[in-house]
């Protein structure tokens, strides 16, 4: 029996707009759209749709998910043994982890001795999720020198720069429901583009491109909305209108 939209976001616990979102880039289309607009899902949609949940809770971006679930060689079977298989893999993390705070606790409290090593049991921050993805977008020489300046730098610095990123996106979270054309909205976006050109080379138009995938990419989008909601559409059209402006000068 086909279910309507909000039938569906309901049972998915997913927004209606983001079941919107999917069938306009493709990756979700509705078996039927009414005459009077609505959209309706068949079994089949549903069974595509928990595929495509199950991908974005591993952090595939939607662009991957649309390119792997439409590939010839597609097989939904093995697509979740894989689910499954990195699931669990990742439960075994996350219980590592929690033991980790567990100790940490009892370390403060004096009932236990830590080892240094102890203390970072279940971390692992090698692999950045996002890295693959941005080598695709941008090349490899851009990300690795993005990389080497950030690892030159001391811990210090490091941690000046993060409370730096912080300020902005604060700064910018006060200004999302104002015009992002504004001069005070222009003038902390300005501050994001000098910030990034500090890491690597931005030109105006990769800036563009950047604004986009925070609201093409839904981890870009919720982790930046973590400031405030709808931040990631009120930069994406800020950075597009300063983009605009640096080309035009």
């Amino acid at each position: 029996m086909a279910m309507k939209v909000k039938e569906v976001a309901e049972l998915a616990s997913i927004s209606v707009r983001t079941l919107h979102h999917y069938d306009e880039i493709g990756l979700l289309t509705p078996s039927e759209v009414t005459s009077a607009g609505y959209r309706l899902y068949s079994d089949a949609n549903l069974d595509m749709l928990q595929q495509i949940l199950f991908f974005k809770e591993l952090d595939f971006s939607l662009k991957d998910i649309k390119d792997i679930i439409n590939s010839p060689s597609f097989n939904r079977e093995e697509a979740l043994q894989m689910h499954r298989q990195i699931l669990l893999e990742k439960r075994v993390r996350l219980d590592r982890m929690i033991a980790t705070i567990d100790k940490s606790v009892m370390h403060m409290r004096g009932d236990i001795d830590m080892t240094t090593k102890e203390q970072f049991e279940g971390f692992n921050f090698k692999e950045n999720p996002y890295e693959q993805e941005a080598r695709q977008r941008w090349g490899n020489k851009a990300v690795d020198q993005a990389n080497e300046k950030l690892q030159g730098k001391s811990p210090n610095e490091q941690k000046a720069l993060s409370d730096q990123m912080n300020g902005i996106f604060t700064q910018l979270a006060t200004l999302r429901d104002t015009s992002p054309a504004s001069a005070e909205s222009q003038a902390v976006i300005a501050q994001w583009y000098t910030y990034l050109n500090q890491m690597g080379h931005y030109s105006p138009e990769a800036f563009r491109g950047l604004g986009q995938m925070y609201v093409d990419d839904e981890r870009f989008t919720r982790n930046i909305d973590q400031f405030g909601e709808g931040l990631a559409a009120f930069m994406k059209e800020a950075m597009a209108i300063f983009a605009d402006q640096q080309q035009a000068d």
